[in-house]
C-alpha cells in the first residue's frame, strides 16, 4: 500500500511548493508584477448600515410649493465610471449637472438640488432615498455610456424602469415600507400588507407613467440639437429608478469611448446645449403637470 501512495504524496507537495517557488523567482528576477495582483482590486469606504441620509442643500425659491428637481450625477470619489483616452464619466457627468443645476436656478421657479456637488461618492441605493426624502418632484441621474473599442459608436440614450422591474420594485418596497410610510400621498400605515402592495404598485405605474412623460419631453427638445443613439428610449432595472413615488430618468448623455463625444460632452458648449434642452423638457414637464391638477 505505502508505495503506491508515495508518488501521490510528491505529487501532492509539487502542487503545493509551486505557487511559493513562482513568487519566490519574481522576487528575486525582479519582475514587475503589481503586488501580485492586488492593485488590480478598487477598494471603496462604505457608510455604516445605520448612517443617517446626509441630505444635500436645497437651492432656489424658498417657498417650498415650488417644484424640486433631484438632479444625480453619476459615479464620484473611488468609482471613476466609464474611463475614456481623456476623460473620467465622474468629471464629465458632474460637469453636466452643474450647469443644469445652474440653468434651471437661472430661469427661476423651480427649487434644484444635487445628491453630490464634488468628488464624493454616493452609495447607490442612497442616490433614489435621497430624492424621496427631499420629496423631490422630478429625479434625473445623468450619465455617460461606452461601447469598449467601438468608437464610433455615439448618442445619448434615455432610461426608465421597466414594466417588471417597476412591480418588483413596488413589492419589495412595499414589504420594506408596510405601516411606516406615506407614498403619493397616501397613508400606508393601518393598512395590511396585500393592500399596501396594491397601493404602492398603483403609485409606481403612475409614477412611470410620468417618468415616460417626461423622457419623451427630452427627446423631443433634443431634436437637432443632441445627438441621439438610434435606440433613444429604454427601459431596465435601474435600482436608482426605483422610487415608487418620484419620476424618474437615468440620462446616459453620451459614449466616453467616443473621443470627439466625450470632448464636446465637457466642453462649454456641450454643456450649454445639454443644459439648454433638459431645462426645457423640465420646465415643459413641470406645466403640464400643473395644468392636470
Amino acid at each position: 500500500m505505502w508505495p503506491d501512495i508515495v508518488p501521490y504524496r510528491f505529487q501532492i507537495g509539487l502542487l503545493l511548493a509551486f505557487p511559493v517557488a513562482m513568487a519566490a523567482a519574481i522576487y528575486l528576477l525582479g519582475l514587475n508584477v503589481p503586488l501580485l495582483g492586488r492593485s488590480y482590486v478598487i477598494t471603496m469606504p462604505l457608510p455604516a448600515a445605520d448612517n443617517r441620509l446626509d441630505l444635500p442643500e436645497i437651492l432656489g425659491p424658498a417657498d417650498p410649493s415650488r417644484p424640486l428637481v433631484v438632479i444625480d450625477a453619476g459615479h464620484g470619489g473611488p468609482d471613476p465610471g466609464t474611463v475614456g483616452e481623456a476623460y473620467r464619466e465622474k468629471d464629465v457627468v458632474l460637469g453636466l449637472a452643474r450647469v443644469l443645476q445652474e440653468s434651471l436656478l437661472a430661469n427661476g421657479g423651480i427649487r434644484v438640488a444635487m445628491t453630490r456637488d464634488d468628488d464624493s461618492l454616493i452609495v447607490l441605493d442612497e442616490r433614489a432615498e435621497i430624492a424621496r426624502a427631499l420629496d423631490a418632484d422630478l429625479f434625473i441621474s445623468i450619465h455617460a455610456d461606452s461601447a469598449g473599442d467601438r468608437e464610433a459608436v455615439e448618442g445619448a440614450t434615455i432610461y426608465t424602469l421597466s414594466e417588471t422591474a417597476s412591480s418588483e420594485a413596488a413589492a419589495v418596497f412595499a414589504e420594506r415600507e408596510n405601516n411606516a410610510d406615506i407614498v403619493n400621498g397616501v397613508d400606508l400605515s393601518g393598512n395590511d400588507e396585500a393592500v399596501n402592495s396594491i397601493l404602492v404598485e398603483l403609485s409606481q405605474r403612475l409614477t412611470s407613467e410620468k417618468s415616460a412623460g417626461f423622457a419623451s419631453l427630452i427627446e423631443r427638445e433634443g431634436e437637432g440639437i443632441l445627438r441621439f443613439h438610434p435606440q433613444t428610449r429604454r427601459s431596465a432595472a435601474l435600482a436608482v429608478l426605483r422610487a415608487p413615488d418620484v419620476p424618474a430618468v437615468l440620462f446616459e448623455a453620451g459614449f466616453i469611448s467616443n473621443p470627439e463625444e466625450a470632448r464636446v460632452l465637457a466642453s462649454p458648449e456641450g454643456q450649454r446645449q445639454f443644459a439648454t434642452v433638459l431645462t426645457r423638457a423640465i420646465r415643459i414637464y413641470f406645466a403640464r403637470q400643473a395644468e392636470s391638477q
